[in-house]
């Protein structure tokens, strides 16, 4: 089941952490972190990515403050990783899921 959350920034933007299962592992989940201007803006940027059936219902799983730091310091503000639990992966940019022309 798809979970997900978001926080609210003293500057009025937003990071939404989104829990998706994963398409390559059974069982597994992938989460998404994006930095945006309001919680719209950053279900589009997913949507635009093309993870089309993207939808934020509740705030079950907020970002941590780690998840927060670390979607603020990338460039693209959009983040994700297969393994939430472990914290041994690290973070990897959007560019590593989309396919290279």
């Amino acid at each position: 089941m798809p979970g997900g959350g978001f926080c609210k920034l003293p500057n009025g933007s937003v990071v939404v952490a989104l829990s998706l299962p994963s398409p390559v592992e059974d069982g597994g989940t992938v989460r998404f972190l994006v930095h945006a201007v309001n919680r719209a803006r950053a279900l589009t940027r997913l949507r635009n990515l093309g993870l089309r059936a993207v939808y934020l219902r509740g705030n079950a799983e907020p970002p941590t403050p780690d998840e927060v730091t670390a979607v603020l310091h990338h460039p693209d503000g959009l983040l994700w990783r297969s393994s939430p639990g472990l914290a041994d992966e690290l973070w990897h940019p959007i560019r590593a899921l989309l396919p290279q022309p």
